[in-house]
């Protein structure tokens, strides 16, 4: 019965889309989501199993309570071009920019002339998170992460040079928000006495929350990390 398009009957808007196992959202930003209806719940496969409690369900109603406790009311639609609104669900798309970014800074320091490199390259490495939809109902959106590449050299002389992964900051960043962060960029923030001193963006995506790590690297090429 909850094969077809959904519509929320208080806003008029698309909400969802059963087909087969799979519950499409309206937001192309969701990945689908596999399901199952045992007894008088719905069960929801995503990156957490969610289960919503039935109040009731017809061929043309269904009627449920959402994370909050609050009562959702769907409509079956009736209306064909509703279908156009999930022509791209089969591929959600990565909220974050995919760009490249190539910084070059060249740095001086009495006689001493030195080229700081950094090189934040997109992967199709996929990032989790986990969101509500205006229903009150877990969904997972997709994102994608980083590899940064930091390179440092003194005259012709390199001194360092590596690939930064969010993994490497998993001894500063707690593991519950490393799972749901991207490693976003790594800025030259100042150059003193004790080395070259990046700042490293371990984010949440549409959030908030994020880790600052400090990442000092030292004339001699050593690496050392403070949160700040």
């Amino acid at each position: 019965m909850l094969q077809g398009v959904w519509i929320n009957e208080d806003e008029e808007t698309v909400a969802l889309r059963a087909k087969g196992d799979t519950i499409f959202f309206a937001d192309s930003t969701s990945q689908p989501v596999a399901f199952q209806i045992i007894h008088d719940t719905l069960v929801l496969h995503d990156a957490n199993e969610v289960k919503y409690q039935i109040i009731k369900q017809t061929p043309h109603l269904f009627v449920f309570k959402n994370q909050n406790g609050d009562v959702v009311r769907l409509v079956l639609s009736r209306d064909p071009n509703d279908l156009d609104v999930f022509d791209a669900i089969n591929r959600p798309v990565s909220l974050n920019q995919n760009q490249l970014i190539k910084r070059d800074t060249v740095i001086q320091r009495d006689d001493d002339r030195y080229h700081c490199y950094v090189q934040v390259n997109p992967t199709t490495y996929k990032v989790i998170k986990s969101v509500y939809t205006d229903d009150g109902v877990a969904v997972d959106n997709v994102y994608h992460d980083n590899i940064i590449h930091v390179s440092i050299f003194h005259g012709a002389s390199r001194i360092f040079s590596s690939d930064f992964r969010k993994q490497d900051f998993s001894h500063k960043v707690p593991k519950e928000i490393l799972r749901q962060s991207i490693l976003s960029d790594m800025i030259l923030q100042k150059v003193d006495t004790e080395g070259f001193q990046y700042i490293a963006s371990i984010c949440i995506p549409d959030s908030p929350t994020s880790y600052q790590v400090e990442v000092t690297i030292s004339y001699e090429g050593k690496l050392t990390m403070n949160v700040r």
